[in-house]
């Protein structure tokens, strides 16, 4: 079984990307890809743009990881209540491959932030719109307070109840 995992963010220091790489620590039987979107970095999508450039080499690149994959691990950041403008802008160049930019792959949805909210609303916006683009939502976690909930230096999640949680999550997978 092949899991590709990514953090919806461009920070070097994302606590999402911590957050996924730990979930996918917590998977011993499947080769799990985690991949970086600064790896993916497009020009800012519009229609003149991808008249002028066509598709991408690197949203090809991107959109035939996911085929690849037989699940997806996303963990959200969430800016100004949204997705992150590397993410959307990503997703926006994936969606004019094809819409079904997910390709109905089995998918855990991961969010989290440093205060109590927990990217609520990027969240709640994933799983509104993941379907439509194809995503079988198997389960989400949203992890408040990741300071306070996760061990920098170990990189482990140091509450058990939200470890629970995310294993629970994880099976459901």
């Amino acid at each position: 079984m092949k899991i590709l995992a990514f953090a919806a963010s461009n920070s070097r220091q994302s606590i999402n990307k911590k957050l996924v790489t730990y979930a996918c620590s917590l998977i011993p039987y499947a080769d799990i890809d985690i991949i970086d979107l600064n790896d993916y970095e497009l020009p800012l999508f519009s229609v003149d743009k991808e008249q002028e450039l066509g598709q991408p080499a690197l949203a090809q690149a991107f959109f035939d990881k996911i085929t690849s994959a037989d699940k997806l691990i996303i963990s959200f950041a969430e800016h100004n209540g949204s997705y992150t403008a590397a993410y959307k802008n990503l997703f926006d160049w994936l969606s004019r491959i094809n819409n079904k930019v997910y390709q109905n792959k089995p998918t855990l949805l991961l969010s989290t932030s440093p205060g109590p909210g927990a990217a609520a609303s990027v969240m709640k916006s994933a799983l509104h719109s993941a379907p439509f683009f194809a995503a079988d939502v198997k389960a989400h976690l949203s992890v408040p307070r990741f300071f306070d909930n996760f061990d920098v230096t170990k990189n482990i999640i140091n509450n058990n109840d939200i470890h629970a949680e995310l294993l629970a999550a994880i099976e459901q997978l």
